[in-house]
C-alpha cells in the first residue's frame, strides 16, 4: 500500500471522473465507494496503472490548478496520441505537452524520447530539444529528435 495517495476534490462529479479515467487507462480498479444519504458517491478509492487515488464530492469550494499536475510518460507517439485525445475530450490543450481535462486536472503527456533529449549530456542538443518542445502544444516525438540533431 502506498503511503502517499493523491486526494482529488470534485464539486459533484466524482463518479463521472472515475468512469472517465477508468475508461482511458487499461490497468484500473475501483477499490471503494462510500455513499452519502442521497445515494451519491461521497468518497471513493480507485487505482490507475497501479497509482492509488482517493476522491471526494466536496462541493464547489476548491478547484484544481496547474500548480499540481500528473506526469504521464509515454513510450512512443501512438501512446502520446492515445492519452492526449482521450484526456483532452472536453478539456483544454495547454503548451509543452500539458492539457487540462474536463474536470480541470492538469496532465503532462510526455514521451520518453523527449526526456532523453532534455537530459542529453550535450547542452546544445538538450537546448535545441527544449526549444522545440516550447513551441508545441501536443508533443510530436519526431520534432525534438530533429531539433536535437541540429
Amino acid at each position: 500500500m502506498q503511503k502517499i495517495t493523491p486526494f482529488l476534490w470534485f464539486d459533484d462529479q466524482l463518479e463521472d471522473a472515475i468512469a472517465f479515467y477508468t475508461a482511458i487507462f487499461r490497468n484500473t480498479r475501483i477499490t471503494d465507494v462510500k455513499r452519502g444519504p442521497d445515494g451519491r458517491a461521497f468518497t471513493a478509492s480507485f487505482e490507475l496503472e497501479g497509482q492509488h487515488f482517493m476522491g471526494l464530492n466536496g462541493g464547489p469550494h476548491f478547484k484544481f490548478s496547474e500548480a499540481v499536475s500528473f506526469f504521464l510518460r509515454c513510450t512512443d507517439q501512438a501512446e502520446v496520441d492515445y492519452f492526449w485525445e482521450r484526456l483532452l475530450d472536453g478539456g483544454t490543450p495547454q503548451h509543452c505537452g500539458w492539457l487540462k481535462d474536463r474536470f480541470g486536472l492538469s496532465w503532462q503527456i510526455i514521451p520518453d524520447a523527449l526526456m532523453r533529449h532534455l537530459g542529453d549530456p550535450d547542452p546544445a542538443r538538450a537546448a535545441r530539444a527544449q526549444q522545440a518542445m516550447m513551441g508545441m502544444v501536443k508533443i510530436d516525438v519526431a520534432e525534438p529528435d530533429r531539433a536535437a540533431a541540429g
